[in-house]
């Protein structure tokens, strides 16, 4: 089942001779529990694609459509809620709310929605993540590894559809790496999740389903691992 799909997706700054094609005519399609890794050089336009695909930026044209809904079609106060419920984010920045706890932040996003969070299932998350005991610390008192721990276990936290994240790893030393990225694959094989990273490890990228490579805005290979279909 396609979960996630980009239809001729363009973004555009500019205009003449001084225009920069961030994006320039990309399609491709998730399915349903993939985890899919898009790689390419700073400024390639991966990082604009992965803002895209989670409709925190608008195109310059082109659709994209997440569970069978256009996402663009909506206004915005329905995509605010739309991303909230389907769309989990792991940024390089964590964007942890300063003033709330590990624990307050992980629930934070269904708190906003209404619901109420599972404390348990929020327990399991931050003892796999190794950050159980900083559940009541404030993201102040955490190295940039145990931050960007909290904002994965916040992206995993409200059980979203999707999972769309721009170096989760980032910070993070490569036997944690390899925890992280097999937390990933558990949940989103265990909860149904799609995941889409964007990362700079190689070696990490071939432990993905699907490397997807982006130059000069544009998608220049998309492999499936281990000998899996090649589709472009």
């Amino acid at each position: 089942m396609i979960i996630l799909e980009a239809n001729n997706l363009k973004k555009y700054y500019g205009s003449g001779e001084n225009q920069v094609k961030a994006l320039d005519g990309v399609s491709l399609r998730i399915e349903e529990g993939e985890l899919a890794a898009i790689v390419g050089c700073s400024g390639s336009g991966k990082s604009t694609l992965l803002h895209m695909l989670g409709g925190l930026d608008y195109p310059t044209s082109g659709t994209v459509t997440v569970a069978g809904k256009e996402i663009f079609r909506l206004n915005e106060t329905e995509l605010t809620i739309f991303r909230r419920r389907k769309i989990g984010f792991v940024f390089q920045s964590y964007n942890l709310v300063p003033i709330l706890s590990v624990y307050e932040n992980v629930v934070l996003p269904s708190e906003l929605d209404g619901k109420k969070p599972d404390p348990k299932f929020i327990r399991e998350i931050l003892h796999t993540l190794g950050i159980e005991d900083k559940a009541d610390c404030l993201p102040g008192q955490l190295s940039g590894g145990q931050q960007q721990r909290a904002a994965i276990a916040r992206a995993l936290a409200a059980r979203p559809s999707i999972i769309l994240a721009d170096e989760p790893t980032g910070n993070l030393d490569s036997r944690s790496t390899q925890e992280v990225l097999g937390l990933l694959k558990l949940t989103g094989k265990h909860f149904h999740q799609t995941i889409v990273m964007i990362t700079h490890n190689e070696a990490l990228a071939q432990l993905c389903d699907r490397i997807i490579h982006v130059e000069d805005g544009k998608i220049a290979d998309d492999t499936r691992t281990g000998g899996g279909s090649h589709e472009k």
